[in-house]
């Protein structure tokens, strides 16, 4: 942890309307996460705090290639659930056949709709990939992470937060 305690920075409006002070500085989300649990710990008003990303980054993290195969796969798991869907709905309210059991009927549809879902979503899944022409042949999850997180708190309570900070046993002190 890093504070710099003699020059207060303020922030104004940031979430809301009261002017706000960095009590401290984090290299990790998980290090800012447990400075506010120690806050809390010791009594310390934490609805009065903001955790603030700052030199936020996108990263996007690569999973793997991504062929027909598998797009036809995914497509296929997506038809199949939306389909099941369909078909179970239709079987249960009795509008393929009014006579026979609604809950079994509801079972037959969910399954044919899942089959027919699955073929027309992989159909779909592989026209898709191929209209990208090769230019992305990978999947990937993409998010966003900040070189550092500031803890900031209401003015009002800013000196209260420091003293807690500061103690020996405090997080990000040793």
């Amino acid at each position: 942890m890093s504070t710099n305690h003699d020059a207060p920075q303020r922030t104004e409006g940031t979430a809301r309307a009261e002017a706000h002070e960095v009590v401290g500085s984090y290299r990790s989300y998980a290090e800012a996460e447990r400075a506010v649990d120690y806050l809390s710990d010791h009594d310390f008003p934490v609805r009065r705090t903001m955790l603030v990303g700052r030199g936020l980054e996108m990263v996007e993290r690569i999973t793997g290639r991504y062929t027909y195969w598998s797009a036809a796969g995914r497509g296929a798991a997506t038809g199949a659930v939306v389909g099941a869907l369909f078909g179970w709905l239709f079987g249960l309210f009795g509008w393929v056949e009014p006579v026979v059991g609604y809950l079994l009927l509801a079972l037959y549809g969910a399954v044919f709709g899942a089959v027919v879902g699955a073929v027309i979503g992989a159909l779909f899944g592989v026209a898709a990939h191929a209209a990208t022409r090769g230019r992305r042949d990978f999947s990937s999850v993409p998010g966003f992470r900040a070189r550092s997180y500031d803890l900031l708190v209401d003015t009002e309570v800013a000196d209260q937060a420091r003293q807690v900070l500061t103690r020996e046993d405090a997080p990000g002190t040793g």
